[in-house]
């Protein structure tokens, strides 16, 4: 079952979570989405829609945080369940403020609410080496390539499993 946002504490949050001091996150609404499109376009060379993100927001199962700071939108994570299964949908920090641990907050808590006990998979551009080393600290494997899965240059992706609780 998932928890809430207002459920986490000091005691139960992610340890990323507590050494952001100022850094807070909740889910996304509607009216965040002018905001989270303005970062998605920044991040990637083929962004998603405004209606992919309407799509998820308006599932019941999804996951959809984002990380704020100053009234500020610095991140935003999407996740979705399908039957026994997250999916990790998309994940983008501001690139003014990355690798400042804010996807490692975001993912910690994602594992925080939707459950340490699950299965997770994503897919990530094989030339993207540091998201795969932080998706591996988290206990992601690889599990096989996804031939010219991005349209924008026919990347492949590497496709990547997180099957056993607690695995950081």
């Amino acid at each position: 079952m998932r928890r809430s946002l207002e459920a986490l504490d000091s005691r139960t949050a992610p340890a990323g979570l507590r050494e952001r001091p100022g850094l807070a996150l909740r889910p996304l609404t509607y009216g965040d989405l002018p905001e989270v499109i303005a970062v998605e376009r920044r991040s990637f060379p083929a962004p998603w829609s405004l209606a992919m993100f309407v799509l998820e927001l308006s599932k019941p199962s999804s996951v959809c945080v984002g990380a704020w700071q100053g009234g500020e939108l610095l991140g935003y994570l999407i996740c979705s369940r399908y039957h026994t299964v997250w999916h990790l949908m998309n994940i983008a920090v501001r690139d003014d403020r990355r690798r400042e641990g804010i996807a490692t907050t975001m993912i910690g808590h994602l594992f925080e609410t939707a459950g340490d006990h699950d299965r997770y998979t994503l897919e990530v551009r094989v030339s993207n080496a540091e998201a795969i080393r932080m998706y591996e600290s988290f206990g992601f494997r690889s599990a096989g390539v996804r031939r010219r899965y991005y349209h924008d240059n026919n990347e492949d992706a590497l496709i990547m499993w997180r099957t056993e609780a607690g695995a950081r």
